[in-house]
């Protein structure tokens, strides 16, 4: 008994799951500060906690077991996503004019999140079968771009561009990781040229021009359209070498910094501990994903292979276009910074696709 405990012990990467948690840790701490009351514990607070421990329950249930069985949910978990994304267009909470969740009373569920699950299963499912020494061809992209370009339209349709555009970013690292064409990649980018100005002109509603607009020059509406980038760059820029010190960030104690629980949360984080703190978890981040590329490399299978690709991606895109809109690089969008930002839907989805992260992993010892 002693022996196979030591054995699935030996399995079980805790370098992996430690990484995670200091994470997870981080965006507590900062949670925390975003909404604390005098000292006191807010409900959002609270309710971090509770997603955190629930997504762990998650991680460690699926790391565990065989990924294989993935694959056999991977249809009817994107249909049903499918689903909840036609119903939210219809019932689903509006804020700052998108329809993005289902108010299920003692939860908001956020399907466009569970949908980017959705989509690695699929495209993991249907890539494995996949040629990968000739490369994919023209005839072999119709099948996964369809069922990317579903779930996509419609999210965009909500509108939710930002989201739209991770789950197509996600699909497109899955692609190439399964190795493409010159031909199907060179058309790929042909086409993007010519449809940028046609989706500029017909496709993208006048606020979103106007976040374009106010990248490239915030201070043009300094108390509309620019304000969120400004106050967050002055939280970033504020915080220097070693930050301001825990709870004593002006921009976020005070107010100035808005969504600074969600979207904005490494700017609390930047003014609160500095450049310190914000590389330190940047090295976190990184190290996640030199840790995910290796369990990539040594798994035993090609849907594992492109599972950890897929889930990996999704945290990477995300964490990429966060911490570049904070920080002036990218134009201000909904997405929020995996976790460390408040958000059950978001925080459940990300431990999932660790789980199955870890699960790949812990199998590789198999054979």
């Amino acid at each position: 008994m002693q022996i196979e405990s030591r054995t699935i012990f030996k399995r079980f990467d805790i370098n992996f799951a430690l990484i995670i948690l200091a994470l997870n840790i981080i965006g507590l701490i900062n949670v925390y500060s975003a909404t604390h009351d005098h000292g006191e514990f807010s409900r959002t607070f609270l309710m971090q906690v509770l997603w955190v421990v629930l997504g762990w329950l998650v991680f460690l249930a699926l790391s565990f077991v065989d990924y294989k069985f993935l694959s056999k949910l991977a249809i009817p978990f994107w249909i049903f996503n499918v689903v909840m994304l036609i119903l939210v267009t219809f019932k689903g909470k509006t804020v700052y004019g998108a329809k993005r969740w289902l108010d299920l009373g003692f939860f908001a569920y956020q399907p466009s999140e569970t949908t980017k699950l959705a989509m690695v299963l699929i495209l993991a499912s249907i890539l494995q079968k996949k040629n990968s020494i000739q490369g994919l061809g023209f005839r072999d992209l119709v099948v996964p771009l369809f069922f990317m370009a579903v779930p996509f339209l419609i999210i965009v349709k909500q509108p939710d561009l930002g989201t739209g555009m991770m789950l197509a970013a996600i699909a497109v690292s899955m692609i190439f990781f399964a190795k493409v064409r010159k031909g199907p990649l060179i058309t790929a980018v042909v086409s993007i040229m010519i449809a940028l100005p046609a989706a500029w002109t017909f496709a993208l509603k006048p606020y979103q021009k106007d976040r374009v607009f106010t990248f490239l020059d915030p201070g043009r509406d300094p108390r509309g359209a620019g304000y969120n980038s400004i106050q967050s760059k002055i939280a970033v820029g504020s915080g220097e070498t070693f930050g301001k010190g825990f709870l004593k960030g002006t921009q976020a104690q005070f107010d100035f910094l808005p969504e600074r629980h969600t979207d904005f949360i490494y700017s609390v984080l930047s003014e609160e501990h500095g450049f310190v703190g914000s590389v330190f978890t940047l090295v976190l981040f990184m190290v996640l994903f030199v840790m995910c590329i290796r369990i990539a490399s040594n798994a035993r299978d090609k849907f594992g292979a492109l599972l950890v690709i897929g889930f990996s991606s999704y945290i990477f895109w995300h964490m990429f276009v966060n911490i570049g809109m904070v920080c002036g690089l990218l134009p201000i969008v909904g997405v929020p910074l995996p976790l460390i930002s408040y958000g059950g839907t978001g925080m459940l989805s990300i431990m999932i696709g660790l789980g199955a992260i870890s699960a790949v992993s812990y199998r590789r010892y198999l054979f």
